[in-house]
């Protein structure tokens, strides 16, 4: 008799769940790649108008001109209305700037105070403050232009400035006060032992460690600042003061109609670039600071 040796049963994946699992990746990759193309498809296009002649923007179909011209950027060192490109930049970085320092000492120290210190209704302000987030931005813009008009500050950067060094923007004050309240009190207790106070807890302990907050609260401030049209709209008057979102008006005529579409799209492509060169430069700690900052009491 021959020995037979026994055979190992071989198990078979089911083929069916295999195929279900890569359809289904299939399908959410083909998903992404579609929401991706229409959310870059504006970027894209400015960036391939920006290189057509005006009467091609509105015209052509294309994407990107079978002929690139250069025309619409060289237009620009020309200036608009006698007005240097470069002052609009240099006033929307005066103003985003601005709004960027006043944030993040008036907002920090608020929320020091609210996050280490406490004090009688200090729960009330924090509830108040927080609700003020519900008010919308148009209720106050009566009341603030004719106060400001009175004080003579209207055709000035101070309206746009005064609330950021108040501490105005609550949202900023909340996701400070959130890390703050995550900081181990060890550290408070153990400088208070050394005998040092609340300002030099602040300065010395705080702020270091609420880097992330603190950059993620510029970035954001910055975007809106150099974005921002309403306010300046409402308390420029000079053309040399305005910013580069107002600049852009001067590209219409009289009948409110783009003259130039070229010249618009061109000064729009590079007014990105310095909201895009600042986010790039500290990105990593947006991630960071929305993490850590969480929403824990």
């Amino acid at each position: 008799m021959s020995a037979t040796t026994p055979t190992t049963p071989t198990t078979s994946k089911p083929l069916g769940g295999l195929g279900r699992k890569r359809a289904g990746s299939l399908a959410w990759h083909i998903g992404s790649l579609l929401v991706l193309a229409v959310v870059l498809y504006p970027v894209v296009w400015v960036i391939g108008a920006s290189f057509k002649p005006s009467k091609e923007i509105i015209n052509s179909l294309q994407l990107f001109p079978a002929h690139p011209v250069l025309e619409n950027f060289k237009g620009l060192a020309d200036g608009i209305a006698d007005i240097s490109i470069w002052t609009f930049f240099q006033n929307s970085l005066i103003y985003a700037g601005g709004a960027v320092v006043g944030i993040l000492i008036s907002c920090s120290l608020t929320a020091y105070a609210f996050a280490k210190i406490r004090f009688a209704g200090r729960n009330l302000l924090f509830s108040l403050m927080i609700g003020t987030l519900l008010l919308p931005y148009h209720v106050l813009l009566i009341p603030q232009y004719v106060m400001f008009q009175k004080l003579e500050l209207v055709n000035t950067y101070v309206p746009l400035l005064l609330g950021k060094y108040l501490a105005t923007e609550a949202f900023f004050v909340f996701l400070m006060v959130q890390f703050m309240r995550n900081l181990p009190r060890e550290l408070d207790e153990a400088a208070r032992i050394d005998g040092c106070g609340h300002l030099r807890i602040y300065w010395s302990i705080v702020l270091p460690l609420c880097r992330p907050a603190l950059i993620t609260s510029a970035i954001f401030t910055f975007i809106n600042a150099w974005n921002d049209f309403m306010g300046p709209l409402i308390y420029l008057n000079e053309p040399g003061k305005y910013t580069v979102s107002l600049g852009m008006m001067m590209f219409r005529d009289s009948d409110g109609v783009a003259a130039n579409y070229g010249g618009l799209i061109a000064m729009s492509l590079v007014a990105l670039l310095p909201v895009l060169l600042f986010f790039l430069a500290f990105q990593r700690y947006l991630i960071d600071g929305m993490a850590t900052s969480g929403l824990k009491g």
